[in-house]
């Protein structure tokens, strides 16, 4: 836990990736953000959503709830859904599909602006 805090603290922003599991934020991310709430770490730190399924919109909406309520600062302009769901693409395979590279490229491009304008 110490050396979560002490990375997040050191940096710029966040980019955070959770599977849904049982239309929720899955047990380890939860515990993970719960372990962040009560620090000063988190508040106010961009955020990017990276969704990796379109129809997995429940856990994606408790997950915004969540980091709302920690002060968390999302910025939705970068935050990104590409269908990786049932694709079997690993990384390179990511890089390599010019749409879903577009998307989270455009995302991250975003949310490197975003952080520098905090600056």
């Amino acid at each position: 836990m110490q050396a979560l805090k002490s990375n997040l603290a050191q940096a710029s922003g966040l980019i955070i990736a959770s599977p849904e599991y049982a239309h929720g934020i899955s047990g380890p991310m939860k515990n993970a953000l719960d372990w962040l709430v009560s620090g000063v770490e988190f508040p106010y730190k961009p955020i990017m959503l990276v969704n990796t399924s379109p129809r997995a919109s429940h856990a994606l909406n408790a997950l915004i709830e969540v980091i709302t309520t920690m002060s968390g600062d999302i910025i939705e302009s970068a935050s990104v859904t590409v269908p990786l769901l049932s694709s079997e693409l690993d990384a390179d395979g990511i890089v390599e599909n010019r749409e879903i590279s577009a998307v989270l490229s455009n995302g991250l491009k975003e949310f490197c602006q975003r952080i520098e304008a905090k600056r």
